[in-house]
């Protein structure tokens, strides 16, 4: 009988058609859908004259499910054979079109057993391939069956043992080519949550609180917060004792003491200021494991209830500036005359006395801008160094021309409760107006003393990590530039040099200066370029976290309290403040012609996880409620730059 039909293969698929032409080299042909196409003939792999085209893959199919490929590799021999021979021996006969097309699906179905070689040709795999891949094929069975499982244990709510320790790495970037990743993708794919939702759904982790917090460490502490075994360091034990004492302004819960001052009335008139900042380059040297910590940690970390120091407790316990004791520090002597103009300056590494610790909730009662514009300050310890102290800050500012502390309120978070069990903590934000005294004091203190010895060593051109700011952006450089927004020709961070990586280095640098040495990091230092650049994006990316721990526990005030509605202030187009707590959202349904409107909100949902709360507009306020400060309340970077 004539072949009139041709089976091949197109684009990896097998085909059927009616040949209409035969030009030996070529074949056309018309498939079944009627298009008609040329292949060439080695594409044909059996020609044959009945079932139609159409049949035959609807005939030959269920024989190839039939077919055992185990039992084809043993009758196989160890030579390439064509599909169309290994059928004849398998049936027993010339096998009809159907049953040589069912060994062909067979054969290709079945690569672990059987290689392609060619146009209808086929070798069985190697006794030892054959086991390896086998097994293989056992193994993600086994795992595929295991994901179902698992996947199905999650969906209803349960953790599977082989998963627990699994939550971190699905927090962080997990490897999704794992079987215990794809069972939480799969789960989480049929519940329609993200990854967070579902392990908070089965108890991996135990608050939304806690999905925050890991994924910063997991990104920023991946070895954990905790520091190695540390050799003993030491202190200079030989440095000059200053002649005067000092005494510190902080917030209650700070534990590294960076700077400190004192004031002393001069014989012949005028005063003497000194500033005084915390000096662990003393006890630090560049290159040593103490650095080795700082140099991965870069800042301390800071967040409402909690943070990680950059240094050990033991450095910091011996280097802050505490109260009550003799202390290294690196000091800045400015004269001042009466007109509180600055008529000369020196420099010292020495030891001083810190008197006391002075805090602003204890000090801002009675030393605030309503006593001193009344003069009715209460007798207290170093009332007059204080007020002396602002007056001079007041002239400073005056002199450059801008404010040293910027407008708004700033906002305390406290926390009442075990970190641990975030969802049963009370949390406390009281307002604190920006550009208080105290305020003004430190922040022109703490500019003078940055741009004083930023100063000293750009003339000496001993390199140094400087801030800089031109058209409102801010960064930092290894080259001495203007800071536009402070108002001054040099800038740079070192006054926490407890705290912060940059103002380490500097001091570092200043130190070496002082006492006439090389110091640790030349210009052009491919070092201190890859410090530069480290400390910038890290310290960048504490700050984010700082804000997101913020907003979550915002987010916890809100329904602490039981608010439904809150008043909120548009700042531009459809972003609103919350007047009861720093948390802007985006509050759909406004004009845009609302600029520092006061509206009424109502709270319908809260989203821990995503951070976010959803509002609706209930109500304008009047015009008169209008508030004229549209300033965001967000730190601005001239104002942090202390």
């Amino acid at each position: 009988m004539t072949s009139t039909h041709v089976l091949f293969e197109e684009s990896g698929s097998f085909k059927t058609g009616s040949i209409l032409a035969d030009n030996e080299t070529s074949l056309q042909v018309e498939t079944a859908s009627g298009k008609r196409c040329k292949i060439k003939s080695a594409q044909a792999l059996l020609r044959f004259a009945s079932p139609a085209p159409a049949s035959l893959m609807a005939e030959a199919e269920p024989l190839a499910e039939k077919v055992d490929v185990a039992f084809l590799w043993e009758i196989a021999g160890d030579e390439e054979f064509s599909f169309h021979d290994l059928a004849s021996e398998y049936y027993g006969h010339a096998p009809t079109a159907p049953e040589a097309t069912s060994m062909l699906l067979a054969l290709h179905g079945a690569p672990v057993y059987f290689h392609r070689k060619g146009k209808g040709l086929f070798r069985k795999a190697a006794a030892d391939i054959l086991r390896a891949a086998l097994a293989a094929l056992e193994k993600k069975r086994q795992q595929a069956a295991n994901i179902e499982t698992w996947a199905t244990e999650l969906v209803e709510g349960r953790l599977p043992q082989e998963l627990v320790s699994w939550a971190d790495a699905m927090l962080g970037k997990p490897d999704r080519n794992s079987p215990e990743v794809k069972a939480f993708e799969t789960a989480a794919e049929r519940l329609s949550c993200d990854l967070p939702a579902l392990l908070l759904k089965v108890g991996a982790i135990s608050s939304p609180y806690e999905v925050h917090f890991r994924r910063f460490l997991l990104e920023q502490f991946p070895k954990g917060t905790g520091f190695p075994s540390l050799p003993p360091f030491s202190l200079p034990d030989k440095l000059p004792q200053a002649d005067v004492t000092a005494f510190s302004i902080d917030d209650a819960m700070t534990t590294e003491v960076d700077d400190a001052f004192s004031v002393t009335s001069l014989p012949e008139g005028g005063w003497r200021i000194g500033i005084h900042i915390a000096a662990p380059g003393l006890a630090i040297q560049q290159g040593d494991s103490l650095d080795a910590i700082a140099r991965v940690r870069l800042s301390t970390v800071y967040m409402p209830g909690a943070k990680i120091t950059m240094l050990p407790d033991a450095v910091v316990k011996a280097c802050t500036l505490e109260g009550g004791r003799d202390c290294l520090a690196v000091s800045l002597y400015l004269t001042v005359n009466e007109a509180l103009e600055i008529t000369d300056s020196q420099s010292r590494i020495e030891q001083i006395h810190i008197a006391a610790n002075l805090r602003h909730h204890e000090i801002e009662p009675w030393f605030n801008t309503k006593s001193l514009m009344s003069g009715a300050l209460p007798e207290r310890p170093f009332r007059d160094e204080l007020t002396f102290l602002w007056r001079f800050a007041e002239a400073a500012e005056m002199r450059r021309g801008r404010p040293s502390a910027a407008s708004g309120l700033d906002y305390t978070f406290t926390i009442q409760g075990d970190l641990n069990d975030p969802e049963h903590c009370r949390v406390k934000i009281v307002p604190r107006p920006r550009g208080s005294p105290l305020d003004k004091l430190v922040s022109e203190l703490m500019i003078i003393a940055n741009t004083t010895w930023s100063g000293l060593l750009a003339e000496q051109g001993i390199a140094c990590l400087y801030r800089t700011q031109t058209s409102g952006r801010a960064r930092m450089t290894t080259l001495p530039q203007p800071h536009e927004g402070l108002g001054v020709p040099y800038y740079a961070w070192m006054t926490s040099p407890l705290r912060r990586y940059s103002d380490l280095i500097n001091q570092w640098q200043l130190i070496a200066l002082l006492r006439g040495k090389t110091p640790p990091f030349a210009p052009r230092s491919a070092e201190l370029f890859a410090a530069m650049r480290d400390f910038e994006a890290t310290y960048a990316a504490y700050a984010d976290f700082q804000r997101q721990i913020e907003r979550y526990w915002c987010l916890r005030w809100l329904k602490q309290e039981g608010l439904q509605e809150c008043t909120v202030q548009v700042r531009r187009d459809d972003l609103v403040r919350f007047e009861c707590v720093p948390l802007f959202i985006r509050l759909a349904g406004i004009s845009n012609n609302l600029m520092g409107q006061r509206l009424i909100a109502r709270i319908e949902d809260i989203n821990f996880l995503r951070l976010e709360v959803r509002c609706s507009l209930l109500k304008v306020l009047a015009p008169e409620d209008i508030l004229l400060d549209t300033a965001d309340n967000e730190p601005d970077e001239m104002f942090a730059e202390n």
